[in-house]
């Protein structure tokens, strides 16, 4: 089971705000115990929306829509992720629940959301097989 610990943007991390030595410190260590265990498969902090550019399709089958950012509601923002596979939700949990505070002022707030796996989307044999390809052929591009 694949789960994404999405953090969420703060005021701070919308401004450019950068984590502290001591930050940056706790999370390595974070994500050096997760890559110990076994776990990660991936984890990255994201510039501020202000550099962004939103793609939306408010028309069925129309063109998208293109929109720079800055964003304005900085707490439905992300500010980063990691990644991780695991035997269980509760697993999933017990990590999520050690990951540092990502803005060490308190303010920070991580949203756990599980990713589907092929079988999960579809039914047919053949797009599972596309999707599993796709899959092992990243992985090799990327050990």
């Amino acid at each position: 089971m694949r789960f994404m610990m999405i953090v969420k943007a703060t005021e701070d991390s919308e401004a450019g705000v950068l984590p502290s030595a001591e930050q940056l410190d706790a999370m390595m260590r974070y994500n050096m115990e997760l890559a110990r265990a076994g776990v990660l498969l991936a984890a990255d902090g994201l510039h501020p929306s202000s550099g962004a550019i939103r793609i939306s399709y408010p028309e069925p089958g129309g063109k998208p829509k293109i929109t720079d950012g800055p964003f304005t509601e900085a707490k439905e923002l992300i500010a980063g992720y990691t990644l991780i596979e695991v035997k269980t939700r509760e697993e999933a949990i017990e990590w999520a629940k050690r990951m540092p505070d990502p803005h060490g002022f308190g303010a920070g707030q991580i949203e756990l959301r599980q990713v589907f796996e092929p079988t999960e989307l579809t039914q047919d044999p053949e797009a599972q097989a596309k999707q599993y390809e796709m899959r092992e052929h990243i992985q090799r591009q990327n050990p």
